[in-house]
C-alpha cells in the first residue's frame, strides 16, 4: 500500500513538472508581467522609515570584483536621493536595489579618479530618461567638476539628439538632459556647507589623497542622524574630526598585506611596471586597521569599510583583510558589498542592516 502511494505521488509530481515544462513560456510570461507591474508600481522611498539610509551601489575599486562595482553610495535623507561617486555599476545597482534613478536630487563627487566617475554618463542618462525629468541634475564637486560634467555632456550630446527626436520633447524634454555642475571651495580648518534645506545638510571637507587634489569627503546630516563618507584618503585628521558624533563612518580600506601578494605575483610574472604600480597604490590609501583606529578615536558606533581593495573572492581573505581591526575598534564593523543597506530611523539610535539584491 505504501509503495503504491509513493508511486502515485511520483507520477503526480512528474505530471506537474511535465505540464510546467510544456507551458513554461506562457507561465514565464505571466510571471514576468506580474513582476513588471509590481516593480513599476513600487514606492521604495515611502516604505522606508523617516530617517537616513545608506545603500551601497558600489563597494569596490578599479580591480575586477564579482561582489563589488566601482565606488558609489546612495544616501536617502527622508524622501531625497543623493549619490556620492558614480562608479561603473552605479545606475545598474541603484535600479537592482529597487530605487528609481529618475528621482535623484543631487550627485556629489569626491574626486576625479576614473573609477569614481566612469558611471556618471549612464547615471545621468537614466536619471533623465526614467522619469522624463525637465531639469538636469546638480553634480557637486570641488574645482574640476565643471570639466568632468562638460566632458560627459559632450560625449552624450549625439545620444540626446537621437532620443528627443525619437520620443519627442513632450515625452522626453531636452531641457532635462545631463547635469548642472556646481563647484564649491574648500576650507582647511572646517567643512564647507554645500547643500542645505529644512532637514538636511551636506558638508564637504578636504582629505589627503596626494597627488590628487582636490579630494574631499562628505558629511550628511538629516534631522538627528548623520553619516560621514571618507572618499579616497590616507588616514586623515579631517575625517576623524567630521566623524566625531556621527552614527556611521563609511571609510575606504585597502589591505596592504594582500596588495603585497599582488606585487609579488607581478614580479614573478616579470611584469615589473605593474608591480611598481601596485606598490604606488598603497601610499595614498588607508588600511582597515587605520580606518578602525579613526572610527574608535572618533567614537563612531558603526564602521562600514568601503572601496575594498584588493578583491576578496575567497571567504578566508575577509579574515586576512580584517586582521587586527577588532583590537582597536569596539563598535560594529562591516565590509561592504553591493546591495548592502543601513537604515538610521530619525529620533532613534538604532542602525538596521539589510540587503536589497
Amino acid at each position: 500500500m505504501r509503495n503504491r502511494k509513493l508511486t502515485w505521488t511520483f507520477l503526480f509530481i512528474l505530471l506537474v513538472a511535465s505540464t510546467a515544462y510544456v507551458f513554461r513560456a506562457p507561465l514565464s510570461l505571466w510571471a514576468a508581467q506580474r513582476v513588471i507591474v509590481q516593480r513599476m508600481s513600487s514606492h521604495p522611498l515611502k516604505d522606508l522609515p523617516d530617517g537616513l539610509h545608506i545603500a551601497v551601489c558600489g563597494a569596490g575599486s578599479p580591480m575586477p570584483d564579482e561582489q563589488r562595482g566601482g565606488p558609489c553610495t546612495l544616501v536617502i535623507a527622508g524622501q531625497q536621493l543623493f549619490v556620492f561617486d558614480t562608479g561603473n555599476t552605479s545606475a545598474r545597482n541603484i535600479n537592482k536595489m529597487g530605487f528609481n534613478a529618475g528621482l535623484i536630487d543631487g550627485i556629489f563627487l569626491t574626486h576625479f579618479h576614473s573609477d569614481h566617475i566612469d558611471g556618471l554618463g549612464e547615471l545621468l542618462l537614466q536619471r533623465w530618461v526614467s522619469n522624463s525629468n525637465a531639469q538636469p541634475v546638480p553634480v557637486h564637486g570641488p574645482e574640476g567638476v565643471q570639466t568632468v560634467v562638460n566632458g560627459f555632456m559632450q560625449a552624450y550630446s549625439l545620444d540626446r539628439g537621437y532620443r528627443v527626436t525619437h520620443h519627442g520633447d513632450t515625452v522626453l524634454p531636452g531641457s532635462g538632459f545631463g547635469a548642472l555642475a556646481k563647484t564649491f571651495a574648500l576650507q582647511d580648518d572646517k567643512a564647507t556647507l554645500v547643500f542645505q534645506n529644512a532637514d538636511t545638510q551636506i558638508l564637504a571637507f578636504s582629505v589627503s589623497h596626494a597627488p590628487i587634489h582636490p579630494a574631499v569627503g562628505y558629511k550628511i546630516i538629516y534631522k538627528d542622524r548623520s553619516v560621514v563618507i571618507s572618499g579616497d584618503t590616507t588616514p586623515s585628521a579631517h575625517v576623524q574630526r567630521e566623524a566625531r558624533g556621527a552614527d556611521v563612518l563609511v571609510h575606504e580600506a585597502m589591505s596592504m598585506e594582500l596588495m603585497k601578494l599582488l606585487q609579488a605575483g607581478a614580479q614573478a610574472a616579470q611584469r615589473h611596471k605593474l608591480a611598481q604600480l601596485m606598490k604606488d597604490i598603497t601610499n595614498y590609501h588607508t588600511s582597515p586597521v587605520q580606518a578602525a583606529e579613526i572610527a574608535q578615536q572618533a567614537q563612531v558606533p558603526y564602521l562600514l569599510l568601503h572601496h575594498i581593495a584588493p578583491p576578496l573572492p575567497l571567504p578566508g581573505l575577509v579574515d586576512v583583510f580584517l586582521k587586527g581591526t577588532s583590537d582597536v575598534f569596539k563598535g560594529t564593523l562591516q565590509v561592504a558589498q553591493d546591495g548592502d543597506v543601513l537604515s538610521l530611523p530619525a529620533g532613534q539610535k538604532v542602525i538596521l542592516k539589510s540587503h536589497r539584491f
